[in-house]
């Protein structure tokens, strides 16, 4: 249960990591654009651990088996 939080993390580490540089290097609206990105992406990746927390806790662990 540990695995899918910390690939979450380590995922949005990179994204603030890369947008940030990005937008340190960009001036205007540009900085707007590339800052909502690493956000919405946080939130999903949130989202998505949370759900894959629920499935290990159901019972779920393999879900490839189902295709």
């Amino acid at each position: 249960m540990i695995a899918p939080v910390v690939i979450s993390v380590l995922v949005i580490l990179y994204y603030v990591v890369y947008f940030g540089f990005l937008i340190s290097l960009l001036d205007g609206i540009w900085k707007y654009a590339f800052g909502i990105f690493p956000v919405v992406i946080s939130a999903v990746m949130v989202k998505v651990c949370i759900e894959r927390i629920n499935e290990i806790k159901k019972g779920e662990e393999d879900d490839i088996s189902k295709y």
